[in-house]
């Protein structure tokens, strides 16, 4: 059985940085995909960054130079690095995953996963 569970969220002021963990079970001994996405209020829910078990990782633009996806070297953590934290950044982090490896995750939808974390806040005030 596959759990998810985020830790990390809270609140930083602009230019401060964040990490956010999604504590993996059931997943690390196969081939696989974790995705972070975040939502907005009022906005569809949006994949930012992506790695699988080979260690290939992908970034929305939005995201590209400030995130770092990175997993420990058990591969049961995957973490989410975000500097440069900005306003837009605020939303409501998931980690997502699935089987099968994901060279990129850029424009996947939250339909394309089948396992899901409850969800950690991020709040970047100005």
């Amino acid at each position: 059985q596959v759990q998810l569970v985020e830790s990390g969220g809270g609140s930083v002021q602009a230019g401060g940085s964040l990490t956010v963990s999604c504590e993996a079970s059931g997943l690390m001994h196969s081939m696989y995909c974790v995705a972070w996405f975040r939502q907005a209020p009022g906005k569809e829910r949006e994949a930012v960054a992506g790695i699988d078990s080979q260690s290939s990782t992908s970034y929305d633009d939005s995201v590209k130079g400030r995130f770092t996806i990175s997993s420990d070297s058990a591969k049961t953590t995957v973490y989410l690095q975000m500097n440069s934290l900005k306003p837009e950044d605020t939303a409501m982090y998931y980690c997502a995953a699935d089987f099968g490896l994901c060279a990129n995750v850029v424009g996947s939808t939250q339909y394309e996963y089948t396992y899901w974390g409850q969800g950690t806040q991020v709040i970047v005030s100005s």
